[in-house]
């Protein structure tokens, strides 16, 4: 597993737990919404706290950039030039590591493009419990994204994001928890948890109609294509 460090005492966490568990990698970053709150406080503590994460960034066990990117959904416009600094200096460090990035985009399709676009993307871009259209999934294919689903997929109300799925190749799909969040159908409403995808990876499936062994295989090459050897 791939576990995500949001903040710094969450990113140390990350740091320990990977080099503690071989089955464990990391990532590490601030998230979207960590940049307002540490901008609030002053300009020097968001400065000093990114500083933080590129150093752990460089650690063998950490494989990753993120999550970073961009929340409209819990941030409001006072928050969002924060959040845009953040994400491009994210984005530098994940270029100067040459480690994969990882985004969060809720809500801010357009701009998290059109940032990535503008300050060139890393070598591999990976977009965090995708929730965009079909039309949204090609802009990233195009790109040369890799789109990583979670227990939305499964929803009900989900047509859109299976018809994302559904034009995404293989070669550009990978699979998450969010964990403890957005636990699949039908076990919504009770904490998420690896145990759990393979409900995730059965609906992907269907929507893909292929296998569940060639699903798995394809996610497990992407894995290590991505975050390399465990």
């Amino acid at each position: 597993m791939v576990q995500i460090g949001c903040d710094l005492p969450s990113a140390r966490w990350s740091v320990e737990a990977a080099t503690s568990h071989p089955s464990v990698l990391a990532a590490v970053a601030l998230h979207p919404n960590e940049a307002p709150r540490l901008a609030a406080e002053s300009a020097d503590q968001l400065d000093s706290a990114l500083a933080e994460i590129a150093e752990l960034a460089m650690h063998e066990r950490v494989r990753a950039v993120g999550e970073t990117g961009l929340d409209y959904f819990r941030t409001d416009e006072s928050g969002r030039a924060a959040q845009h600094y953040s994400f491009k200096q994210h984005i530098a460090i994940a270029k100067q590591v040459n480690k994969p990035l990882v985004i969060h985009d809720r809500d801010a399709h357009d701009d998290v493009l059109a940032i990535v676009d503008e300050a060139g993307a890393p070598h591999t871009v990976v977009m965090h419990c995708f929730s965009g259209d079909a039309n949204f999934a090609r802009e990233c294919i195009d790109r040369g994204f890799m789109l990583s689903f979670a227990g939305t997929v499964t929803f009900k109300n989900a047509d859109s994001l299976r018809a994302a799925l559904a034009v995404t190749p293989l070669t550009n799909i990978l699979v998450e928890t969010d964990a403890p969040f957005l636990t699949p159908a039908p076990f919504r409403g009770r904490p998420n948890a690896s145990y759990l995808i393979p409900h995730t990876v059965r609906v992907m499936a269907q929507t893909l109609d292929c296998s569940e062994d060639e699903l798995c295989a394809a996610i497990s090459a992407n894995s290590e294509r991505v975050f390399g050897p465990w």
